[in-house]
């Protein structure tokens, strides 16, 4: 019996199916990040939440007294009398110190609204646009999210260099940069160091992902980018991270590489082409 095969229709409607299992896997994996990631995410929205509500209640006390001098100007006698209510409410400090909590609590709020637009952008269903974008912005807010994760287990040493806007999806090359956060914190045991460094190579971008972890065996360094692939116990990992990671390079027309060296760390390269349409892909 001779197989028949597939119309050009048939192969459309295949490939319409594949893609939306592709961005269904992809969202899975952006929400099963954040998932992990939410507790980090919450101590770093309850810290400066717990300062501007602590500088709330002392603005709340600040407030008392300076109603007190203010309702006093109207009541008072004598300048004397003014002055005397000025230095029983240490008016001088309270000055200073009511400029410091403004100050300290825009920081806080900004320092969240920061973190939520962040989650936002990582959470939300991708646009399939290609826009222009700043990379390190990219890089900046995705350590901003992965921040907790992170601080406990390494230092991170940011190691830029000048970078043209890129055109990208800057959402999807953001979950790449935080799959190979992860697992850089994950790779080290006790305390080491994550270095992000950039360039710019003639018409590409060059991002590097560079820990000073365990490192992966030479069994293992050519299964990572493979689907459900993974050395981390049951429960701690999907195994898509990283293929994932490698389905967003490759739909940009870049390359993911990885060098590792047993016992001293691993680094993965991420090459992407400024534009979409006049670079091709790389080689």
């Amino acid at each position: 019996m001779t197989d028949v095969p597939n119309s050009p229709a048939d192969d459309t409607a295949l490939n319409e199916q594949l893609e939306r299992v592709n961005r269904q896997l992809l969202q899975s994996e952006k929400m099963a990040a954040i998932g992990q990631l939410a507790a980090g995410v919450a101590h770093e929205i309850n810290n400066p939440i717990g300062y501007v509500y602590s500088n709330l209640q002392s603005l709340d006390r600040y407030l008392v007294d300076m109603f007190r001098l203010t309702d006093a100007i109207g009541s008072a006698s004598t300048q004397e009398e003014l002055e005397e209510l000025k230095q029983s409410i240490d008016y001088e400090f309270l000055r200073g110190d009511l400029e410091d909590l403004v100050a300290e609590s825009r920081e806080g709020i900004e320092r969240v609204k920061t973190i939520i637009t962040t989650l936002m952008d990582f959470t939300h269903a991708d646009e399939e646009e290609f826009k222009l974008a700043d990379i390190h912005w990219g890089i900046n807010t995705t350590l901003s999210v992965i921040n907790n994760e992170i601080k406990y287990k390494a230092e991170v040493v940011k190691d830029f260099g000048d970078l043209p806007l890129v055109s990208c999806i800057i959402s999807q090359i953001n979950q790449v940069i935080l799959n190979l956060l992860a697992n850089a914190a994950h790779s080290i045991e006790g305390f080491g160091k994550i270095i992000v460094r950039t360039r710019h190579e003639s018409n590409y971008v060059v991002i590097d992902v560079e820990d000073t972890g365990k490192g992966i065996s030479q069994e293992h360094i050519n299964k990572v980018f493979d689907p459900f692939f993974t050395t981390k116990p049951i429960g701690e990992g999907t195994g898509l991270g990283l293929s994932l990671s490698f389905s967003i390079v490759e739909k940009h027309n870049g390359r993911i590489d990885v060098t590792s060296t047993p016992g001293k760390g691993t680094c993965f390269r991420i090459i992407l082409p400024i534009g979409t349409s006049d670079t091709g892909r790389c080689s």
